[in-house]
């Protein structure tokens, strides 16, 4: 079996609060969609980031890029881009008797692996375009025959 890309061991890191380190890790984080927009289920995400032991946990902060596809929302041809977003999140360890808070915006720490596959997805599904365009002057669809008028105008005229 493959080893998982997003796991990364931080138990020496963690026995020095302060002490920080470079991960690069690439790899697939499997389906994502946001309204059209996607990210494919064997498609590879890189999150290149900083590890920092703090007392209780250990920050993450870089950057996180993956490529997406959709459909331009105007004319519906095929688009695909790069989404580069930066990250900082934290990893906090549970004490024992302590319940999860819900309304906490931490990541679990609950051994001496931290897995960045949560952060990762959770990063790239906020930064997904919900209406890409193939184009910032998209001439969208004839609302008539359904002509693609980035090719010229159709034979329909001006809408009424």
């Amino acid at each position: 079996m493959a080893k998982d890309p997003w796991l990364v061991p931080v138990a020496t890191l963690r026995r020095s609060p302060g002490a920080s380190r470079r991960e690069l890790r690439v790899g697939p984080v499997g389906h994502l969609e946001v309204a059209g927009t996607v990210v494919g289920q064997d498609s590879e995400a890189k999150a290149d980031v900083v590890l920092c032991s703090l007392n209780g946990g250990v920050e993450v902060s870089g950057t996180v890029t993956a490529t997406w596809e959709g459909y331009c929302r105007r004319c519906l041809v095929e688009v695909a881009g790069q989404v580069d977003t930066e990250v900082r999140e934290l990893y906090r360890q549970r004490r024992r008797r302590e319940a999860p808070d819900e309304d906490e915006e931490t990541y679990p720490l609950d051994s001496e692996m931290l897995d960045l596959r949560p952060l990762v997805r959770d990063a790239l599904l906020l930064e997904l375009p919900l209406a890409p365009v193939c184009r910032d002057d998209c001439a969208g669809l004839c609302v008539t025959c359904g002509a693609n008028l980035n090719d010229g105008p159709c034979a329909c005229g001006p809408p009424a």
